[in-house]
Formats: structure tokens, C-alpha cells, sequence
């Protein structure tokens, strides 16, 4: 074999090794941007989830000032969920129910109310206490399906009768 061919040889494999290498690389970057690309849709989702958390402690809020009685109303520890009734042009408000229902079809949004009890300092204890009337614990849930799991956000405030 005479150098002269050897050496076009040579560089017909040096090409081959330099394709290789481009297309592990290329492979490579496709492949990050792909997590990358599923890592923020699940950071929307989840910054999505917190903003709904939010805004449905702000909507157990406009229950409450519509009148303390609808808070009373809830029984403890129940799953409630969250609408926005604009049956009537004036009168658009927030409103509880027991029928499940969807935000943006993927956030289920529920809330429990529960009744608050004080020691005889007036602080809010676990157990034990007086049950103080014009206090209760509001927990609001966002929950949705990630993958093949649910995650769920809590957001816990208390509220008052302040009218």
C-alpha cells in the first residue's frame, strides 16, 4: 500500500471520529434541554399551585366578610372547594361547596375550616382550652399530578370574625 492512499484513509476516519464526537455532543444538548424544558414546566405548575393556595385563603376571607355565619356554617375538618359564582352580574362572589371542581382543569383546590382553642392566656393551643367562637383555623390545599405522583401545597392561616 503506497503512502498516498494510506493517508486518504486516514482522513476518511479522522471525519468519522469528528462526527461521532458531533453528534454525542449534539445528543448531548437535546437531551439537557429537554430537562431543562420539563424542570420549568413542574416550577409553573408549582408556582401556579402557590399563587392558587393564596388566593384561596384571600376567597375563604370574602366568604367571611359576606357574613361570620358562613364561616360557622363549615363543619370541621370537611373538604371544601372553591368558586367563583357570576350567576348574577352584580353579585359576582366567591362561594364554598361540597362538588369537586377543578382550577384550569388540573389544580383541585379544597379547604377545611377548624375550630380554635385558647388557653387561659388567650393563646391558640393543640389541645385543651376554651373554644374561642370568633376564631377559626383555615387550611387551604392545591393538589395536582405530577408524573406518576400527586403533590400538594398547604397554606394554613387563622381568620376572625372582625365584623
Amino acid at each position: 500500500m503506497s503512502k498516498n492512499n494510506y493517508k486518504k484513509g486516514s482522513g476518511l476516519a479522522e471525519i468519522l471520529v469528528a462526527v461521532f464526537i458531533f453528534s454525542i455532543i449534539l445528543g448531548s444538548l437535546v437531551e439537557v434541554a429537554s430537562i431543562y424544558l420539563a424542570g420549568s414546566g413542574e416550577s409553573l405548575k408549582s408556582t401556579k399551585g402557590a399563587y392558587l393556595a393564596g388566593e384561596g385563603i384571600e376567597a375563604v376571607k370574602i366568604i367571611r366578610d359576606t357574613g361570620w355565619g358562613n364561616i360557622t356554617s363549615f363543619t370541621d375538618n370537611t373538604n371544601y372547594y372553591l368558586y367563583f359564582d357570576t350567576s348574577s352580574s352584580t353579585n359576582n362572589i366567591w362561594k364554598a361547596t361540597s362538588t369537586i371542581s377543578l382550577v384550569d382543569s388540573i389544580f383541585t383546590r379544597t379547604f377545611k375550616s377548624n375550630s380554635v382553642y385558647r388557653d387561659i392566656n388567650g393563646r391558640i393551643v393543640q389541645s385543651g382550652g376554651t373554644l374561642d367562637l370568633h376564631t377559626k383555623k383555615i387550611t387551604v390545599s392545591i393538589s395536582w399530578k405530577l408524573k406518576n405522583a400527586t403533590t400538594t401545597k398547604l397554606l394554613s392561616t387563622y381568620i376572625a370574625d372582625i365584623l
